[in-house]
């Protein structure tokens, strides 16, 4: 199988191109340090379990892969637009006293449910083809949508990059210090670093960040690295995740499939980035194989949605693929669908062994921001990618609709109201409203085309 011989480009990494195992063991941890962020951050907010959390994204992302074949490289991990959904569920009325195992056995069912509906979606697209979806998910509409994914996190960022509330002097600064020692080293060995060493720019970021906030530890003995959790900090050396079972309750379907509208257009796009960026590659490297990627958006929402349901049934949070890693490949041209199945066994190991979670608790957040600055950032920046890529005609008043009125609704419901936007006396989330207006908006223009 071509997953299993060893190529030595200088340039990146295909889909179906296995780098040798060092190197693929480095592109695998940089793949799970990109993801553990956003995916440790949905589990801390919704109250699910952090090493289920960690382990059900990485048994996901093997799901993933093999329902796809191994034709597309993408990683799964927890969705930050589901997180309305559940932390509205598990704090309603009834549910709010139960214990925290059967919260998640009620939320977990939903998200089950919600993976119904992508897979459904899936099998639509393959049934009528990519076109009938591109109608109605145009690049006027998957754009916009990867960038309030990407801006609507940018908050996320800054206040990971400083943590502490900054105020005059260098002590109340060094947070700042070590955010900004991470973003800027990030940024010159993604720009100024040539052959293998210009593919590990984020982990060498991160090891950067770490150095400098270790030197301020030592020299102020101001320590921003972060205390563990009683639960993490007495464990032994291994421990099994915490699971849990889904539990029928058909009000949490009701709550949290609808959500899954979502993550349609996100996966889509997704899939848009990945074929530009791969194909891309392939063209500079001088191979004339085509990676029709943008074709298999069906097999993608099938995988998708097969990955809330695993990761709902061992008591983890709904997800989708994410545009980190996708972002991380982009930046470092290394696709590599074995470096993506490295990535998620060393996520589950990370989930077992005590040592590795501790370790990965103590990376300082200022350290973690630095790198989400500059992630989170090529996320809205893909967005405009998929855009140009397609030819859209910014001077046209339809497509201005479109993307206004998404741009509008999703980042002024995410920084107004938290997320979810209150109208006529139920709560909608935002980003799955700007995309379902957008939508409806775009099918409503294109019933009569306006004459010239």
């Amino acid at each position: 199988m071509a997953w299993f011989t060893k190529t030595d480009s200088k340039i990146g990494y295909l889909p179906d191109e296995q780098p040798p195992f060092w190197k693929l063991l480095l592109y695998a941890i940089q793949q799970v340090i990109v993801m553990f962020p956003a995916t440790i951050a949905v589990a801390l907010i919704t109250g699910f379990h952090i090493s289920t959390t960690i382990f059900a994204s990485g048994f996901a992302t093997l799901c993933f892969i093999l329902v796809t074949k191994g034709k597309i490289p993408l990683y799964y991990g927890s969705s930050f637009s589901y997180i309305a959904a559940i932390f509205g569920l598990l704090a309603s009325e009834g549910l709010a006293n139960l214990p925290l195992d059967e919260k998640i056995s009620i939320a977990t069912f939903g998200i089950v449910m919600s993976g119904l509906v992508s897979i459904a979606a899936g099998l639509i697209v393959n049934k009528v083809g990519r076109e009938v979806i591109e109608k109605i998910l145009p690049a006027t509409i998957t754009g916009p949508i990867a960038m309030i994914i990407g801006l609507t996190l940018a908050g996320n960022a800054l206040a990971d990059a400083a943590p502490a509330e900054a105020g005059p002097g260098i002590i109340n600064n060094l947070p700042w210090i070590v955010s900004l020692a991470t973003l800027l080293s990030t940024i010159l060995f993604s720009v100024y670093l040539k052959g293998f060493w210009s593919q590990l720019p984020l982990f060498l970021g991160m090891v950067v960040g770490a150095l400098v906030a270790g030197i301020i530890l030592a020299t102020t003995k101001v320590n921003l690295f972060r205390q563990l959790p009683e639960t993490v900090a007495h464990q032994g050396l291994f421990a099994l995740p915490h699971f849990t079972i889904p539990k029928i309750y058909w009000p949490a379907a009701f709550a949290i499939m609808p959500v899954a509208l979502a993550t349609i257009p996100e996966s889509t796009a997704h899939i848009y980035q990945l074929d530009v960026y791969v194909n891309d590659l392939a063209k500079k490297i001088g191979t004339e194989k085509k990676y029709d990627i943008a074709n298999r958006l069906g097999s993608n929402l099938i995988g998708d949605g097969i990955g809330d349901i695993v990761a709902g049934f061992v008591g983890g949070p709904a997800g989708t693929n994410y545009g980190e890693n996708i972002s991380t490949m982009a930046i470092t041209k290394v696709f590599s669908v074995p470096v993506l199945i490295a990535a998620a066994i060393i996520a589950m190991i990370i989930a077992c062994f005590t040592p590795l979670v501790k370790a990965i608790y103590a990376i300082p957040l200022p350290v973690i921001g630095g790198l989400e600055i500059y992630l989170f950032g090529a996320i809205a920046a893909q967005g405009i990618a998929i855009m140009i890529d397609k030819g859209v005609d910014m001077f046209s008043a339809k497509n201005i609709a479109v993307i206004a009125t998404i741009m509008v609704i999703g980042l002024g419901g995410h920084y107004a109201f938290g997320g979810v936007i209150p109208f006529f006396g139920i709560e909608l989330p935002a980003l799955a409203t700007a995309a379902i207006f957008g939508i409806l908006l775009n099918l409503l223009l294109n019933i009569k085309k306006k004459e010239a």
